[in-house]
């Protein structure tokens, strides 16, 4: 349920940056930017109420936030997304799955030592 939740978060942040941009041609929109970021943390907020680590969170939250609104501006803004910036996100989502890894290990570990 937690990962749910924080697939929420990553959805409702996404459409929350995307509906900014378009609030720039269409105002009515800027309701939909204050929606999705207030969902935006309600979801964050309930995923940590359940256990999910704040770093892992943050980290996956905003790794695919960042790389879900380029590649949704890319394709309903026509924005472009050049080959330096595919490996920094690329390079993002392998720190994200290091801290991930990482904070498994961490919880292996210290569930041994007590």
């Amino acid at each position: 349920m937690r990962w749910l939740l924080l697939l929420g978060a990553i959805v409702t942040e996404v459409t929350g940056s995307l509906s900014l941009k378009g609030a720039l041609d269409r105002p009515s929109l800027y309701g939909a930017v204050v929606l999705g970021y207030v969902a935006t943390f309600g979801f964050l907020s309930l995923a940590l109420q359940r256990g999910l680590p704040l770093g892992v969170a943050y980290g996956i939250w905003g790794a695919l936030g960042v790389a879900g609104t380029a590649i949704a501006s890319a394709v309903i803004f026509g924005e472009t997304i050049t080959p330096v910036m595919a490996v920094g996100m690329g390079l993002v989502m392998v720190g994200v799955l290091l801290v991930e890894l990482g904070s498994q290990r961490a919880a292996t570990t210290s569930a041994e030592a007590v």
